[in-house]
């Protein structure tokens, strides 16, 4: 298989810095190229109030923007529960901890974790 993009690989790096500066708790990242064709990563975080994962989500999407990476969609920003944001290789999930025990996402995603 041929090595992972090295634009993946930063937009992945700049969302984990971006998630650890505001204090995301329980980071995890998934390599799933191999076994998905919409994506390379997958970013699954979690956020200790509403209030705070509307502002990690805001600093993953500021920092993306800063780099010039193209944002491709968000969804979830009216109810704060679960945001995604779609930067094309890397699907950025920020969570409470009940939306994140409820959805299990690391159990479809836990095959290479990164």
């Amino acid at each position: 298989m041929a090595p992972k993009s090295q634009s993946a690989k930063q937009i992945k790096n700049l969302c984990v810095i971006a998630l650890e500066e505001l204090k995301a708790l329980n980071i995890n990242a998934f390599e799933v190229e191999k076994i998905s064709s919409f994506t390379s990563y997958i970013l699954i975080a979690t956020g200790t109030s509403n209030r705070h994962i509307q502002s990690i989500a805001n600093k993953v999407i500021d920092s993306l923007k800063d780099n010039k990476i193209n944002i491709l969609g968000t969804e979830g920003e009216e109810s704060n529960e679960w945001i995604l944001i779609d930067a094309g290789d890397v699907l950025v999930n920020v969570m409470t901890e009940d939306s994140r025990d409820h959805y299990d996402l690391e159990s479809l995603w836990n095959r290479v974790k990164q």
